[in-house]
């Protein structure tokens, strides 16, 4: 694992239960505002999925975008973890 992508699941890992962060934010908290697509990659190869909450990064646009078990299960897994934080609240 390179460095870049230890310093991608690190933030992805601090994205809240029930929140969305994108692609090109993780990309400038990684100190690479640029790297957005670079960012993806690195997700979509995501070896620890449930450990690491890539679910939790989408595109600028508001797209899912892509998800290892497919975008259906994404949003489902995002529409509960909404769920379950507005009833912690």
């Amino acid at each position: 694992m390179t460095p870049f992508a230890k310093k991608v699941y690190k933030v992805v890992l601090n994205i809240p239960l029930g929140e969305v962060r994108t692609y090109k934010w993780v990309a400038k908290k990684v100190g690479k505002p640029k790297a957005s697509r670079a960012v993806g990659q690195i997700l979509k190869n995501n070896p620890f999925p449930v450990l690491i909450p890539c679910h939790r990064v989408i595109s600028s646009c508001g797209k899912l975008g892509g998800y290892i078990f497919g975008k259906k299960k994404k949003e489902l897994i995002l529409n509960l973890e909404r769920k379950i934080s507005q009833s912690m609240v």
